[in-house]
This record gives structure tokens, C-alpha cells and sequence, in this order.
């Protein structure tokens, strides 16, 4: 459908909203009694000139004399749907269009008379419609048309009805469709974030193995070293006690050496002193 079928669709959706008029005194059904007749026909003036809460006012006293009255009940609801909302809250008690719905509802499941149960389904229609449940609305119609086959509006309205359903089906696909996709982006993203903190976490356990490794292999160098060091000086503390060994040995060979000379020396002196003591002068 195109956007200009599609307003004109639901101008004529609005137009058709709460069509249906008050039930007439005349109408065939139950007997009425005086009281019940007269109210019935003041309340339906009012309605004409749009003066729905007087009307209103009019339907309860027909209710009053008849409280059984199928008639005086679907024309108070019509004044109410008036009145009321279909968008307010369902719940709210105090909209009229809740009142109204309660009423037309019963009017469906127990009327006598056939063709008051149709145009209180096609009511009940109209009231789903401006709440955009269209699915309600299209099994409304249909039952609407199940009493009154000939109602033409109500089948006009079902054709509307099935429409703005298909559109909204299509909608809730569409968004459907656009949320699976969203949530498939959502987890891709969700798996990159993961596997982008895996990787961070890998490449860090990698780099902490590789910094432990190092310090392991630095240490172990420096161990290798210190023993290195230690073997060295080991070496050279041996190779120095031996060098300091053979300087004193050699050292004790000179003093032994020298105090030979010197003990050489004093014997000859001593016999050079003797030989000069025994010479006779």
C-alpha cells in the first residue's frame, strides 16, 4: 500500500469509528414499556445534536425502568464510546470507553437479538482498532459480519483491519530480524572484546615467561660468573702461596748461604789471629 492509500485508509478508519447509531424505540425486540420508550427517544435526540453526556443521563433512566433492556444497554455504551478514549489506559475505570467496552462485550456473549450482537461486535471492532490491536479488531469484524452479513462498513473496516495487521506483522518481523542482527553484531563484538583481552592476556603471560626466563638466565649467569670469580681467585690465592713458598725457600738458601760465608770468614780470621799469637819475635 502507498503512503497516500494508506492515509486515506485511515481517514476512512477514523470516519468509520463509532458510526454504528443508537438502537431506535421502534426497533423489533422485547416489549418496552412507556418509560422505557420515552427515555429511549429523548436519549436518541440528544445523540443527534451530539450532546452525549445529556443522552447518557437519558439511556440510564430507560435503564432504570428496564434494567433487562438490550436497547437502553448498546445506546449507553454508544453515548459512552463518545465520551471516552480508546487510547487511555485500559485499566482506567474512570474512562467512559472502558465502561462502554464492558457493556458492549456482554451485549456480545448474551443478546437476543441478533442483529444488536453485531453492531455491538463491530463496536467492540472500532474500540481494538483505535488501540491498534488489529488482530482483536479483524475477529470482531468478522463476528460483526457472521450477524449482519449485509453490514458493509464492518466489512469495509475488516478489510483495514486485516491490512494494518499485516503491516504490523511485517513490522514486528522487520524488528525482529533487526534485533537478531543487532544481537548477532552485539555478540561478534562481545567475541572480539574476548578475543582481544585473550590475546592481551596471552601476549602478557608470554612476555612474564619471557621476563622470568631472562631473569632465570641472568641469574644463572650471574651464578656462573660468581663461580668463575670464585675458581679464579681459588687459582690465583694457590698459584701466590706457592710463589710466596719458593721466595722463602730461596730466601732461607740465601741466609744459609750468607751465614756460611760469614762463618767462613770468622774461622779464617780466627786462624789468621792464632798464627800471629804463636809467632815468636
Amino acid at each position: 500500500m502507498t503512503s497516500n492509500n494508506l492515509v486515506t485508509a485511515l481517514l476512512v478508519a477514523v470516519m468509520a469509528f463509532g458510526t454504528t447509531m443508537p438502537a431506535v424505540a421502534g426497533d423489533k425486540g422485547p416489549k418496552m414499556t412507556k418509560q422505557e420508550r420515552v427515555c429511549l427517544r429523548n436519549g436518541n435526540k440528544l445523540y443527534e445534536k451530539k450532546r452525549y453526556a445529556e443522552a447518557e443521563v437519558e439511556y440510564r433512566k430507560a435503564l432504570q425502568a428496564n434494567p433487562a433492556s438490550e436497547k437502553a444497554q448498546f445506546n449507553l455504551a454508544t453515548a459512552l464510546m463518545r465520551q471516552g478514549s480508546a487510547t487511555a489506559q485500559q485499566d482506567d475505570e474512570k474512562n467512559p470507553m472502558k465502561q462502554a467496552e464492558g457493556i458492549l462485550t456482554n451485549l456480545v456473549k448474551g443478546a437476543q437479538d441478533k442483529q444488536l450482537r453485531g453492531k455491538a461486535s463491530y463496536d467492540l471492532g472500532n474500540i481494538a482498532y483505535g488501540r491498534q490491536d488489529y488482530g482483536k479488531a479483524v475477529e470482531f469484524y468478522k463476528h460483526a459480519l457472521r450477524c449482519n452479513p449485509d453490514d458493509e462498513q464492518a466489512r469495509h473496516n475488516l478489510r483495514l483491519a486485516q491490512l494494518k495487521k499485516q503491516q504490523q506483522d511485517q513490522n514486528k518481523d522487520k524488528n525482529k530480524d533487526q534485533n537478531k542482527d543487532q544481537d548477532q553484531n552485539k555478540d561478534k563484538d562481545q567475541n572480539k572484546d574476548q578475543n582481544k583481552d585473550q590475546n592481551k592476556d596471552q601476549n602478557k603471560d608470554k612476555q612474564d615467561q619471557n621476563k622470568d626466563q631472562q631473569n632465570k638466565d641472568q641469574q644463572n649467569q650471574n651464578n656462573q660468573d660468581k663461580q668463575d670469580q670464585q675458581k679464579q681467585q681459588q687459582q690465583q690465592g694457590g698459584m701466590s702461596q706457592q710463589n710466596a713458598e719458593q721466595v722463602l725457600k730461596a730466601m732461607q738458601d740465601r741466609e744459609r748461604a750468607t751465614q756460611q760465608r760469614i762463618n767462613a770468614q770468622q774461622a779464617q780470621q780466627q786462624r789468621h789471629e792464632r798464627q800471629r799469637t804463636n809467632k815468636k819475635w
